[in-house]
C-alpha cells in the first residue's frame, strides 16, 4: 500500500480495510497542539515540519532531558502511552532529522554528530523536501538516493533544476543554515527588541535582556499571571538563532529574580557576526495574585527555598520530594511530587520502621533461615556474607490484588536485621514459608537503614 494507491485496489489487496475520511484541518491543528506541548516542555524554538510532523532545535535544552537518548526515548514513551505511533529523531541539522525519522523504522533515532552521510546516502531522494515536480525528473535520470545525488557534480544539477537542489543538499550537510521558524499562538506572551546596529558584549546583552524582562513582567501583572518558563530567542545576523530556557518553581514577576537567572546564563550566548533582535517569550504562565507578608510579630517567618530550587532546576539538576501514596506494598507507597507541591492528604504509617534508603528494586540474597516464620541467621548479598546478630520482625505485608490478578495470595515477610558490622538491612521473605502459591519462599534486600 502506499500514497496515491486507488481505494478500491487496496481494499481488495487487504480484506476488511477500515477506509476513513481525511480532515487535513484537524490534523493541522493537531499538529499545532503538538507544536505547543514540546514548545512548553522540551525546546524553546519548535515549529510544525509538513502535514506530518514537528520540528525542534534542541541544542542547548537536551540537557535538561539527560541527554540526547534520554529526551527521544521520553518523547517516543510519551506518544505511546497517548496511543500515538511516532517516530523521534534527532541529527545535525533539521534534513537529516526529518528524513531519518520518515525512512528509519524505529522509534528512536539518533545520528551521531558528523555521521550524517552515512545514514542518509541510502535513503530515497523523496526525503530531501524537494518540489514533486523535480523528484520525478530527477528520479526519470535514474537518481534513486541521496547519496547518488550528493556525488554528482553541482554544476549540472543547477542548470537543469535550479538552485533548489543544492540547496536542500547543503542544509541536510549542515553547509547551509536552516533556521527554524518558532510557532507562535495569540495566547504566548512576548516581547523584543530589534536593534539597528547588530550587539555582541555580554553587558549589552545583559543589560537589554533587563529591559525585556521588565517589559514582560509588565504584561503578565496586566493579566494577572506568573511565568513558569521563559525562552530568551537570540536572532543573529547570519539568519541563526539560538534560545535559553528559564524556568520557575513557582509563578513569578519578580524583575530582579527573573533577570538573574537569565543572565546566568547568557554567558552561554555566541553572537557571532552579531545580534539583530533578542525576544523574550513566557511560554508557561499560571494565575498570580499579590499576597501580604505576614508580620513576624504574628506569626514565624517561613524561609523561602524556591530560589535555591530554580538555580537548580536551571542546572539541568531534576529537584523533587518524596511524597506518600495510600499503599502498603514500599514500592508503590512513594511517589516523586513537585518540591513545592501542595501537601498530600495521605500519609505514610509509623508503626512500622521504614529504611531511610529504598532500592530501586528487590535484590536476590542468598539466607540461611528456618521456616516458616524466623529471620535469618546469615545472608549474602552482594558477594559478601553477613551474620546477623539482631533482628525483629516478622512484618507480614499482603499482595494488592486490585492491581494485579497475581497478587492475590503474594506476601512478603519483612524483616530488620542488623551485622556484625553494624549495618542495618531491611529484608523479606516472598511467601509466607509454607504455601508456595504465596511467593517463591526467596529472600531479598528491599531497604537500608541508617
Amino acid at each position: 500500500m502506499h500514497v496515491g494507491m486507488a481505494a478500491a485496489k487496496a481494499q481488495s489487496l487487504f480484506r476488511g480495510l477500515m477506509l476513513v475520511d481525511a480532515d487535513a484541518e484537524a490534523d493541522r491543528a493537531a499538529l499545532e497542539r503538538i507544536a505547543l506541548w514540546a514548545l512548553t516542555i522540551y525546546s524553546p524554538i519548535v515549529a510544525v515540519d509538513g502535514i506530518d510532523g514537528i520540528v525542534m532545535d534542541t541544542e542547548g535544552a537536551d540537557h535538561l532531558q539527560g541527554g540526547e537518548l534520554p529526551m527521544v526515548t521520553k518523547i517516543a514513551n510519551q506518544f505511546l502511552a497517548r496511543k500515538l505511533s511516532a517516530r523521534v529523531a534527532v541529527a545535525d541539522s533539521w534534513g537529516t532529522a526529518h528524513a531519518c525519522a520518515r525512512a528509519i523504522n524505529r522509534a528512536t533515532i539518533v545520528v551521531p554528530p558528523g555521521e550524517t552521510v552515512r545514514f542518509v546516502e541510502r535513503l530515497p531522494i523523496s526525503l530531501l523536501r524537494l518540489p514533486a515536480k523535480i523528484v520525478s525528473d530527477l528520479r526519470n535520470l535514474g537518481f534513486q538516493t541521496i547519496g547518488e545525488l550528493a556525488n554528482t557534480p553541482r554544476a549540472p544539477l543547477t542548470l537543469r533544476f535550479g538552485p533548489e537542489v543544492g540547496r536542500r543538499l547543503d542544509q541536510m550537510f549542515c553547509r547551509a543554515s536552516e533556521p527554524i521558524q518558532p510557532i507562535r499562538t495569540p495566547e504566548l506572551i512576548e516581547v523584543s527588541k530589534a536593534f539597528a546596529e547588530p550587539i555582541g558584549a555580554a553587558e549589552t546583552i545583559n543589560k537589554y535582556v533587563g529591559r525585556l524582562v521588565v517589559q514582560l513582567v509588565d504584561e503578565l501583572r496586566k493579566r494577572g499571571l506568573g511565568v513558569r518558563r521563559a525562552d530568551l530567542i537570540v536572532e543573529k545576523v547570519d539568519g541563526t538563532r539560538q534560545a535559553i530556557r528559564a524556568g520557575t518553581a513557582k509563578p513569578a514577576r519578580d524583575i530582579a529574580w527573573l533577570t538573574k537567572l537569565f543572565r546566568d546564563r547568557t554567558e552561554k550566548i555566541e553572537p557571532g557576526f552579531g545580534i539583530e533582535r533578542l525576544t523574550l517569550v513566557a511560554v508557561m504562565v499560571e494565575p498570580l495574585e499579590e499576597a501580604q507578608k505576614v508580620s513576624a510579630l504574628v506569626e514565624d517567618d517561613i524561609t523561602d527555598v524556591t530560589p535555591l530550587i530554580d538555580i537548580y532546576g536551571n542546572r539541568g539538576q531534576r529537584v523533587y520530594r518524596v511524597g506518600p501514596v495510600a499503599s502498603d506494598v514500599p514500592e508503590r507507597a512513594v511517589q516523586r511530587i513537585s518540591p513545592v507541591a501542595e501537601p498530600i492528604a495521605v500519609a505514610w504509617v509509623s508503626h512500622w520502621r521504614r529504611p531511610v534508603r529504598l532500592l530501586p528494586r528487590p535484590e536476590l540474597i542468598e539466607a540461611i533461615a528456618l521456616m516458616p516464620d524466623r529471620p535469618p541467621v546469615s545472608i549474602v548479598w552482594r558477594g559478601r556474607r553477613r551474620k546477623v546478630k539482631l533482628a525483629d520482625g516478622p512484618e507480614r505485608i499482603f499482595g494488592e490484588w486490585w492491581q494485579r490478578d497475581a497478587e492475590m495470595d503474594a506476601v512478603r515477610d519483612y524483616f530488620v536485621i542488623e551485622d556484625e558490622a553494624g549495618e542495618r538491612l531491611w529484608v523479606f521473605r516472598s511467601g509466607d514459608g509454607v504455601d508456595p502459591e504465596t511467593g517463591s519462599h526467596r529472600w531479598f534486600c528491599h531497604g537500608i537503614f541508617a
